[in-house]
């Protein structure tokens, strides 16, 4: 999925207190020795630092990728913890960030260089294919592609279960009760043949499992605030790019591999739920426009594929297994097709060249509260054209997604090659609700992942008798490929003239004052006090393929000009104090004259013990810091 990037990631970052004329723990300009210098650190932190304290929370290193021709990109992730605190098991804790990434054009072998959090909890390739995304572990400094086989094909296990299997009862929708969708029917197979039509699968591997919880979880982390239909919707695969398409020499199997609904407090959603589906010849409705395709789709026969009380455990929650599968049968093109004890007999085998579109009919009969619930019965599609009444409807609870009205609810993702249908079935918008793979007579549809940049902050404190709040100078770096890096400077929160030295890309250069970059006075806080907001200063820098941010020289990476004290500010080295540190995370900088210890309650454990509170960065008191 395209995610906007966000400014404050996973970082390199260089810290700085907030500069003022009169500094808050400032002394005379000119007269600072090394001991006033030691003394105000003490004053300010209470504590001595290590010296062996280096300040630098980041790696570098170089990963040799072989690929074949089967590949057309390459990326560099690595797993960084992203919540840090308690939260409810269902909540996403990591995420998975992208180092680098290159384009490959007959390259069998690459050299990829990276920087990377120190703390990290491992690294991964995703190797982009023309049958699908594969994303390998990294163990040692060699990933290859090789080794991680297709199996879309029933060779895999499946054994297709044997007799007729004929639709025996037609049900009205809820749409079809409510008004909406006048003389809609779902279709049925009896309780006995669901029974019957339950194949069993085998399992994932645990690699798997891992690999899909770190990447499916990334691109759709678990929680409501994550709001992941704006991904969903930049990723272009929604609405009518929902539908696979019929290859007609396989049967196409469904597989429910995932659910998470917290079923005991909210009435056992998905547990409760039914996936229907409906199919039609890919030219139907060439023309049409979209309310015409629309009404057409709500015209067709939707036939259940799998109640899911049969495949989930009634309290099952958050567990990547597969359930058992069902084949999707084909019932000819008859819009009302015979229903009764001798109705249409389905056959596994579709014909090349049509459509499937796929619905969820939740039934759950009461959420519990004070006062309780309306009751969540209704059908919802992955083509957004056939929601528009219940995405909105304020009577059974599905309005509370924010959804629009033609907004889907579901979308495809492709990991090692596996087609997975993710779904938003309630009401949180992170569309990983139910997870589904779809495999066999279908053509591969594939996403191409796409990942936050890891982003690498440098924050300096341009006072020598400083209050460290980290905030007088802020600048992001993010490495976009191999040759490519892109600077952001995103803050001051000093009143002294300051000019950022070895940055001339794009609108940032080292021969203006920093505030001028920003068309303001040095009299301005710049995104450090919670006034309106200024828009970063951006440029981009073209380097090799083996540069490496950690390891430039210090004549060669950013630093700080004090022009009204005419000193200059460097990163910091061990057993210096804290005016310029590289720290790996996304990190929030203090608001005003806040010691970065008081905003981040471990950042003394970390200063006094480098290998204690490695993590300090991701514990912020949320009410300082900007």
């Amino acid at each position: 999925m395209n995610k906007s990037i966000i400014v404050s990631v996973v970082s390199l970052m260089v810290f700085a207190g907030c500069s003022h004329n009169v500094d808050l723990y400032e002394g005379p300009e000119n007269t600072t020795s090394e001991e006033d210098i030691n003394n105000n650190v003490k004053k300010v932190f209470g504590t001595d630092f290590a010296s062996n304290q280096d300040w630098c929370t980041t790696t570098s290193g170089e990963l040799t990728i072989q690929t074949d021709a089967s590949v057309s990109k390459v990326q560099l992730l690595v797993k960084v913890r992203e919540v840090y605190d308690d939260v409810p098991s269902y909540v996403t804790r990591d995420a998975v960030k992208l180092l680098n990434e290159a384009e490959v054009k007959g390259q069998t072998t690459l050299k990829m260089s990276y920087d990377a959090p120190k703390e990290n909890l491992g690294f991964y390739v995703a190797f982009i294919t023309d049958k699908g995304n594969v994303f390998k572990k990294v163990e040692g400094n060699t990933v290859s592609v090789q080794g991680v086989a297709k199996t879309r094909a029933l060779s895999t296990g499946y054994i297709l279960p044997l007799g007729e299997f004929r639709l025996a009862r037609a049900i009205e929708s809820y749409a079809n009760q409510r008004g909406w969708v006048e003389g809609e029917l779902l279709y049925e197979l009896s309780d006995e043949d669901y029974a019957k039509l339950k194949m069993s699968s085998p399992d994932y591997s645990d690699e798997f499992k891992s690999t899909f919880r770190d990447i499916v979880f990334d691109i759709f982390p678990n929680g409501r605030e994550h709001r992941n239909i704006d991904l969903v919707k930049e990723s272009g695969y929604y609405n009518a790019k929902i539908y696979p398409i019929t290859t007609g020499d396989e049967p196409i199997i469904v597989t429910p591999v995932y659910k998470c609904d917290n079923p005991i407090k909210y009435g056992y959603e998905v547990w409760n739920s039914d996936l229907y589906y409906y199919y039609y010849k890919a030219d139907a409705i060439n023309g049409m426009n979209d309310k015409q395709a629309g009404a057409y789709f709500k015209s067709l026969p939707k036939y259940k594929a799998i109640p899911f009380e049969k495949t989930f455990a009634q309290t099952e929650d958050d567990l990547i297994a597969k359930h058992g599968s069902f084949a999707l049968l084909y019932f000819g093109d008859d819009k009302s097709p015979a229903v009764g004890e001798n109705g249409t007999v389905g056959t596994f085998q579709f014909p090349k060249g049509y459509k499937i579109g796929f619905m969820v009919r939740a039934k759950t009969e009461y959420e519990e509260g004070d006062p309780p619930r309306p009751r969540k019965q209704g059908e919802v599609y992955g083509d957004g054209l056939l929601n528009d009444h219940i995405n909105t409807d304020k009577n059974y609870n599905f309005s509370s997604s924010g959804l629009a009205a033609d907004d889907p609810r579901a979308t495809w993702l492709n990991v090692n090659q596996k087609m997975m249908l993710t779904w938003e079935s309630g009401t949180d918008a992170d569309f990983n609700d139910i997870i589904l793979e779809v495999e066999g007579g279908i053509e591969d549809i594939i996403v191409p992942p796409t990942f936050d940049p890891q982003v690498y902050t440098y924050c300096f404190e341009d006072q020598e008798l400083g209050d460290y709040d980290m905030n007088d100078v802020v600048i992001k770096a993010l490495r976009l490929n191999e040759t490519t890096i892109e600077y952001r400077l995103v803050a001051c929160g000093a009143h002294n003239e300051l000019y950022v030295k070895n940055l001339n890309y794009g609108d940032i250069s080292d021969s203006k004052e920093v505030h001028s970059l920003f068309g303001t006075s040095p009299q301005t806080f710049i995104n450090t006090n919670g006034g309106a907001p200024f828009e970063p200063i951006v440029g981009t820098r073209t380097v090799s393929k083996e540069f490496k941010l950690t390891e430039e020289s210090e004549s060669q990476r950013p630093y700080l000009f004090n022009k009204t004290t005419g000193k200059t500010i460097y990163l910091s080295k061990a057993g210096q104090d804290p005016h310029g540190i590289m720290v790996a995370y996304d990190f929030h900088y203090p608001l005003e004259r806040i010691c970065v210890k008081d905003a981040y309650p471990l950042f003394n454990n970390w200063g006094t013990n480098p290998i204690s509170s490695t993590w300090w960065y991701m514990s912020p008191d949320p009410n300082k810091v900007y």
